[in-house]
């Protein structure tokens, strides 16, 4: 009897201790969950960056877990936010820095959404000011020009006036501003109807390849006090330097970035955004040889998005992986 109680107390011991695994470095993933939920996800323009990686994503969310994702068109981050709160989609693309406006109900929303939570940071997008006059090589000498700034009151028009402010430069009265996308602000470069003009998004950003093609570009880098003081007052940005192999130019260049964040409303089961974060990231090199945008996820870099809490199912998902971050209360 004595060797049995003993057995049986080993064996408990034995199924008490966590497993672990090889692909974590930690807890084994109790996942991927049988949640068989449908999940609109709003991600941008149908030509653009956001809806093409967003297929990607769902994609592979759908042969991996019982979660399905239906992707929808959109105008981009700052509609993406205003979905959420309408319920008409459930997980969406933003920016670190609008869904930071989004989170106090400045800048570019004029009430405070709470109704979202942090699922994962993807990748960098630079904020790149292309020029093609070899003359203007620090922000300074913007003064005077005629410089694209984004379309008036947009995300890249509020990285614009961040950049000018840090400088001890006025959007205003300091440059010319012209408000046009950045499609429209490449053409209008090439045709030299303008100096520079603010470019916001993924890179090598192909509008911005495109007018490499057509004669030599310059990068306005930003330098290293300028980027911490900006980086103190606006945490939604980080430092980033773009290898001069990205568009040809003579050096590397160095600017600040916000990032493409992944969110979705808190009523979201915990299971379904487990799943999304599973198919994603232990799939991602096989995302990454269909979209080469995949090549950026990290785990590190999904956990680094302090602005607005995460989803519990992030929450958990990066838990098992090691990862602590602060989560909706």
């Amino acid at each position: 009897m004595r060797k049995i109680f003993s057995l049986a107390v080993i064996l408990a011991l034995v199924l008490s201790v966590p497993a672990f695994s090889a692909s974590s470095g930690g807890m084994p993933l109790s996942g991927p969950y049988n949640s068989n939920s449908r999940l609109t996800f709003a991600t941008g323009g149908e030509q653009g960056e956001y809806y093409a990686f967003g297929s990607s994503l769902a994609e592979m969310v759908n042969r991996k877990t019982a979660t399905q994702i239906r992707i929808v068109a959109s105008r981009g981050a700052m509609s993406n936010i205003e979905a959420l709160y309408r319920n008409n989609a459930k997980i969406a693309f933003t920016q670190s820095d609008v869904g930071f406006y989004a989170s106090r109900g400045t800048r570019l929303f004029n009430m405070k959404h709470s109704e979202f939570s942090t699922v994962a940071v993807l990748y960098p997008e630079p904020v790149q000011i292309v020029t093609l006059n070899p003359e203007i090589t620090h922000v300074e000498h913007l003064k005077g020009k005629t410089v694209s700034v984004g379309a008036e009151g947009s995300g890249t028009y509020f990285n614009a006036v961040d950049i000018f402010t840090a400088y001890g430069m006025d959007i205003d009265t300091d440059i010319n501003p012209v408000y046009e996308s950045f499609g429209d602000a490449v053409e209008a470069l090439r045709d030299g109807r303008i100096d520079a003009a603010f470019v916001v998004a993924g890179t090598p950003t192909p509008a911005v390849t495109e007018l490499a093609k057509a004669g030599k570009i310059s990068i306005v880098s930003l330098d290293d006090k300028h980027i911490m003081d900006l980086i103190a007052k606006c945490p939604y940005y980080g430092k980033i330097e773009l290898p001069k192999s990205t568009y040809g130019t003579d050096d590397n260049d160095v600017t600040i970035a916000v990032h493409a964040v992944i969110v979705a409303r808190d009523d979201v089961k915990a299971d379904d955004i487990y799943n999304f974060m599973y198919g994603i990231f232990e799939n991602a090199e096989e995302i990454a040889s269909e979209n080469p945008r995949a090549e950026a996820l990290s785990l590190k870099t999904a956990a680094g998005y302090p602005a607005v809490p995460y989803h519990p199912g992030a929450v958990k998902y990066l838990g098992e992986k090691g990862i602590l971050v602060s989560g909706k209360k």
